[in-house]
């Protein structure tokens, strides 16, 4: 059994963020990108399948996007994952969700894997498609808002699910699979000396974008990027006790229209 974990590299959410002068991009120099912590989650449970199962040959992690996204990849490497998948493609942040999962689809053809996890969403896009739409394009079963995972037998897995207030659901699937994992399902753990000092020996099979063939074009165009406007205005009430009253009324009633 083959398991794989998508990872993205994004920027530190603690970064100043700064759009360049053609407002279709952030100013890169000052930022330190790390690993998309969701997408840390779902490391974490691919391990955890791994050390409790002896029928998992391979944990695989695959990250696309510029050359530093590789760090990504080889932080996955150090904490215990086999081997890694780098697709290079510095025209990602210009292509929609189904493009980019066409293309990791593409590269992922050959490899025939049993279970597929990523983080539910990514903290800079935010989209929470790919997973699903991998799903489809590679023939899985999937879930979403997965909060634990449960081997029933080598071929079928039951998956509790995050529903609305506060309710939960338990499905069970029969592999392949392609989950997506909500944050906090487990604990990430950190990479010991011993895994950091093992990277170098692991192998990283790279892709490039531009010689892969991809079926049709981005179907969404990245126009501008722009901080969000501030259109809050503060009113005061002034007057005696009956005038404000009257004016707050006439506000609730014929503004916002709350009463």
């Amino acid at each position: 059994m083959k398991i794989l974990v998508l990872m993205k590299q994004v920027p530190n959410e603690d970064a100043a963020i700064k759009i360049d002068s053609s407002s279709n991009s952030i100013m890169e120099d000052n930022v330190t990108f790390i690993t998309n912590e969701p997408d840390t989650y779902a490391l974490e449970e691919a391990l955890l399948m791994k050390d409790t199962m002896d029928n998992i040959e391979e944990v695989v992690v695959c990250t696309m996007g510029d050359d530093s996204a590789q760090q990504t990849v080889k932080d996955a490497l150090a904490k215990g994952a086999d081997r890694a998948i780098f697709i290079k493609n510095s025209q990602q942040k210009y292509q929609d969700s189904l493009f980019r999962s066409k293309i990791i689809a593409k590269v992922l053809d050959n490899e025939k894997f049993d279970i597929v996890l990523s983080g539910l969403q990514s903290d800079d896009d935010g989209y929470a498609q790919l997973g699903i739409l991998l799903a489809e394009l590679m023939n899985m079963n999937h879930a979403s808002l997965v909060m634990g995972t449960e081997f029933i037998d080598n071929e079928t897995v039951k998956v509790k699910r995050e529903l609305e207030n506060g309710w939960f659901q338990w499905s069970e699937l029969k592999l392949p699979i392609s989950l997506t994992i909500q944050s906090g399902l487990n604990q990430p753990r950190y990479a010991s000396l011993k895994g950091i000092m093992g990277v170098k020996k692991k192998t990283i099979d790279s892709y490039d974008f531009n010689e892969l063939s991809i079926d049709g074009q981005p179907q969404t165009e990245l126009i501008k990027l722009f901080n969000p406007e501030k259109t809050k205005v503060t009113e005061y009430i002034e007057g005696s006790t009956d005038e404000i009253v009257e004016k707050l009324v006439d506000v609730l009633k014929n503004q916002i229209k709350v009463i």
